[in-house]
């Protein structure tokens, strides 16, 4: 489906036959909405990027250029800005023509080729399978789920992906933890969860399934005979509580890789042995670190990755004192198994403490593809869970922290993936349990969701005052617009024309909230226009002695319906048909 935009984009080309040679580049050639809507609908900046390799003045070429473009039948006036931007504004006619396209598109409007099935793994929660899932967790899985949504709409082909960090000690952890409540499951008095061990009575239940399977077999045994086996046990079962809590929130991911049966299957050697061959691996001792001096920093020969030569800061280890893979050696085997998988365009979604290992995956990234693969990563800052303002606890079970799942039964899935969305990834997110549950403009879910059963209200009155006749979609495209004059009504086209240019911005930028944003503004719009209507009669969207007028608002209150229902899509949000 190609947008008004990217329309306008092959006009301008078009219009440039015979005024550049034919062949210079044109792929710098943008059209925009101007930064000032005053400017016109649209601008394009084609005459400043072709003057110079077209040996020609700018302004001079943007006056031939807009000369051209003023015979197009759907522009109605162009102008020349400053050194040589086109701006035009577009005819009244064609706006409507928008409007009818949305109505034969449904929730489709939007869908984008852009990608063109390019290949895109997007990984995203991937958290130690120690424990449920907490709210920290919700915020990067609903980041990369609405994420892996916006990119498929816009045309590529998605993996959504969880890798489980089950090859590190926090693993031998759970599998001791698990082991005291299954030495509890049998009558024993534990006392107090030692230091050092995982507290949540969410382990009790993992306990006692193993007393029942197994009795006192391993109760008194030797850690050596039972760690493997209550290690494989505890990971599947803090597995399945994840994925629980996930399909909760709507959240499925389609491939799960094992960090354990990675390193077994040598995938950690096989990677390193590649970057060994190629020199980008060396032993070598590295600078103290910021901050440390000589006396409490011990320099000794590492196992080193160049990373240097691929843009990081330092050098990076790759094992351990004791010999051992660092967690880098294992993250490169992973990425190198992406990219062998078919995925040239990766995109990692972690919490924010993970900051400071970006540079270097990036830099291992270029280094295993040799410069064909890249990998973004989306940093996701901490959510500050309140209740009228102040901090908020909601409940122990898991030990120290909010779950997932008690906030879900709190306040429902829609409204945590709304949030979780109403600000960029990087930015600190206040939760206020208090606030995402109010019936007011400030509430960016409520609003957004009032404006979708508003418009689903005023189709069940039209319906009422048209018995018997067809207000289907594919009918009210067909009826004449031409009445739809206000200029409001006309900015509301507008805004839903810019859906599908928003979502293609929003894939290349990777930045799923600029869609609640552009669903706020388009709620704002929808219901600015429904206050007009309550304070001058001429503007109601439904008047009995004026039926042409009726009908063709009610295609204008569908669209808006349609577009909404499309945005709440991407984000896996159920749009309401009324509000209780």
């Amino acid at each position: 489906m190609s947008h008004c935009f990217r329309q306008f984009q092959a006009v301008v080309i078009d219009a440039l036959a015979g005024l550049v040679p034919g062949d210079l580049d044109l792929s710098r050639i943008a059209v925009e909405p101007p930064r000032d809507a005053t400017h016109g609908d649209m601008a394009s900046n084609a005459a400043m990027v072709l003057a110079k390799p077209a040996k020609t003045n700018p302004k001079q070429l943007a006056e031939q250029l807009a000369e051209k473009l003023r015979s197009h039948p759907d522009i109605a006036s162009v102008e020349v800005a400053g050194p040589g931007f086109i701006n035009w504004r577009l005819s009244d006619a064609f706006w409507r023509g928008q409007l009818s396209d949305i109505l034969k598109a449904g929730t489709a409007w939007g869908d984008s080729d852009l990608g063109q099935g390019q290949k895109v793994n997007v990984e995203y929660v991937s958290a130690n399978p120690t424990g449920p899932m907490h709210i920290g967790h919700a915020r990067g899985a609903v980041v990369g789920d609405a994420l892996a949504a916006v990119l498929e709409k816009a045309g590529h082909d998605v993996t959504r992906e969880y890798y489980i960090n089950d090859a590190g000690a926090q693993v031998d952890v759970l599998a001791r933890s698990v082991h005291l409540r299954y030495r509890e499951a049998l009558g024993e008095n534990i006392g107090a969860v030692p230091e050092g061990l995982y507290p949540g009575e969410y382990l009790i239940g993992a306990g006692q399934a193993l007393a029942k399977a197994h009795g006192p077999k391993w109760q008194n045994a030797p850690e050596a005979e039972w760690l493997a086996a209550f290690r494989l046990f505890a990971v599947d079962a803090m597995l399945d509580m994840i994925r629980d809590d996930l399909a909760a929130l709507g959240v499925k991911h389609a491939v799960f890789t094992s960090e354990r049966a990675m390193v077994e299957e040598g995938a950690v050697d096989a990677a390193l042995k590649n970057l060994e061959e190629r020199g980008l691996i060396y032993t070598g001792v590295l600078e103290p670190p910021k901050g440390k001096t000589p006396e409490d920093w011990e320099p000794r020969p590492q196992t080193l990755f160049r990373a240097t030569q691929f843009g990081d800061d330092v050098d990076r280890p790759l094992k351990k004192s004791d010999g051992s893979w660092t967690y880098f050696a294992s993250d490169i085997a992973y990425h190198k198994g992406k990219f062998d998988r078919g995925f040239p365009m990766m995109i990692d979604v972690w919490g924010a403490d993970h900051g400071g290992y970006v540079k270097r995956l990036q830099a291992v990234v270029k280094a295993i593809t040799e410069g064909k693969g890249s990998l973004d990563v989306k940093l996701c800052q901490m959510v500050n869970l309140l209740k009228n303002g102040e901090p908020y606890k909601m409940s122990k079970r898991a030990g120290t922290f909010v779950t997932l799942r008690d906030l879900i039964d709190e306040v429902g899935k829609d409204v945590v993936r709304f949030i979780m969305l109403t600000r960029k990834n990087d930015a600190h997110l206040d939760f206020d349990l208090d606030k995402v549950l109010e019936q007011s403009r400030d509430n960016p879910v409520f609003y957004v969701q009032y404006a979708h059963a508003r418009a689903c209200s005023v189709m069940r009155h039209g319906e009422d005052m048209f018995k018997g006749r067809d207000l289907s979609d594919a009918a009210l495209a067909g009826i004449d617009l031409s009445c739809l004059q206000d200029t409001d009504e006309l900015a509301l086209i507008r805004l839903m024309a810019a859906w599908p240019r928003l979502i293609e911005s929003a894939a290349e930028s990777h930045e799923p909230h600029r869609v609640a944003y552009y669903l706020a503004d388009l709620a704002a719009a929808f219901h600015g226009l429904w206050n007009r209507g309550k304070d001058e009669a001429e503007l109601r969207f439904l008047i009995g002695e004026n039926p042409d007028l009726s009908l063709a608002r009610l295609a204008l209150v569908r669209g808006v319906a349609l577009v909404v229902a499309s945005g709440l899509k991407v984000f896996g949000v159920e749009p309401v048909l009324e509000m209780r």
